[in-house]
This record gives C-alpha cells, sequence and structure tokens, in this order.
C-alpha cells in the first residue's frame, strides 16, 4: 500500500502550520516550525505570488496532509463526495473524518494519526466485533470501535487510558476509556470538524 514515508514537519513548514502530525512533539518547543517558522527548500524564505490556484492547491494539499491520504485515494474521495449531492466540500470533509484511523485518533487511542494507522495495520483494533486492519475502512453509524482484548495491556493503550480526557472528542463520538470503546453516534457534520481547511477553495480546484 503506498504512503508517505518522508519528514512529517516539512510537511507543517510547507503549509506554514502545524498540522499536528508527530503527536507530542508538535506541541513542545522542539517542534521544527516553530524554529523554523518558513518552508523547506532552497526558496523556503521567499515571496511566491499568491495566486488564486496557489490557495486553492494549497488547500488541497493540506487536507490530504492532515488526514495522511495521497492524492489517487483524495481524488476518489471528492468524486464520491461529489456523486452524494449536497454540499461537496462538506461531503469530502465528512468522508475523511469518518476513516477508521481518524476516529481511533480523535477519541484519544493514538497520538497522531500516523500512530492510528499503524495501530489499525497491526490488527490491535476492532469494528462490531471483528478485527478491521483497514485504515481507511469509513465508520457508520451506531458502530462500535474498541481494542482488541489482548493488546489493552500495550503501553499505547495504557498510556491512552491514563490520558483519557485530555483532548476533546468531538460530538459525533461517544468514547468508553476504561473499556477503550468508541461509540459511533452519528455522522461527523461540518460544525463538529476542526480541520483548519476551506473546503470551498478544494472544490473550485476540482471544479477547473
Amino acid at each position: 500500500m503506498a504512503r508517505y514515508t518522508g519528514a512529517d514537519c516539512k510537511l507543517c513548514r510547507r503549509e506554514k502550520m502545524k498540522l499536528f502530525l508527530k503527536g507530542s512533539k508538535c506541541e513542545g518547543p522542539k517542534c521544527p516550525i516553530e524554529i523554523r517558522p518558513y518552508p523547506p527548500g532552497e526558496h523556503g524564505r521567499g515571496r511566491p505570488k499568491e495566486t488564486e490556484y496557489l490557495l486553492q492547491l494549497r488547500e488541497k494539499q493540506k487536507a490530504k496532509r492532515i488526514y495522511g491520504v495521497l492524492e489517487k485515494q483524495f481524488s476518489n474521495y471528492y468524486v464520491e463526495a461529489n456523486r452524494q449531492g449536497g454540499k461537496t466540500g462538506e461531503n469530502l470533509l465528512t468522508l475523511l473524518e469518518r476513516r477508521l484511523d481518524n476516529a481511533v485518533y480523535r477519541a484519544g487511542f493514538a497520538k497522531s494519526r500516523d500512530m492510528a494507522r499503524q495501530l489499525i495495520r497491526h490488527g490491535h483494533i476492532r469494528v462490531n466485533g471483528k478485527k478491521v486492519d483497514i485504515p481507511s475502512y469509513l465508520v457508520r453509524v451506531d458502530d462500535i470501535v474498541d481494542v482488541k482484548a489482548k493488546s489493552l495491556e500495550m503501553t499505547p493503550f495504557q498510556v491512552a487510558k491514563a490520558e483519557s480526557g485530555e483532548r476533546q472528542v468531538p460530538a459525533w463520538l461517544g468514547v468508553d476509556s476504561e473499556k477503550m470503546r468508541i461509540f459511533v453516534h452519528s455522522m461527523p457534520v461540518r460544525q463538529q470538524i476542526d480541520a483548519p481547511v476551506q473546503e470551498q477553495l478544494i472544490v473550485e480546484l476540482y471544479s477547473k
């Protein structure tokens, strides 16, 4: 399965904002964007012309990097969002939020979406009692996501249990931190999604 294997911190610097891709490192003084708050590369300190296309492209890239998806997969999400009717931009963000790796991250079971993907791929997460090792799996209303019983004693989950309540859980999810269980109460709506993305710019980009 194709995935990005480069330096996550360069992605944050390219977008000139913290995307919180590295968990606790992003909140500390060693975060590279605190030290070098400009894009990487030889011309990082330059001032590129802020064209309409550039603004739209940057929003798309930002959304891709926040949720950890590559171009083809992101494009497929857009096609599906457009097919659903209604506001395509909001549909797109809803699809991205419904990813299993995002649900595990939002519930506080992982420090980052990268970490959530690893836990899922290694078979530690179940959906409705069945092991699901596909991070892009889309959760549905009334789904129950939990940690496999044999994995509950692992350090990442013990840390997550100890730190439960420190991160705000979106209203569309319910969390039982003692049993390490997530309840999907409803589909996420735009008001519940705190991703710093202007989805309308993405729609304008794909509409050209």
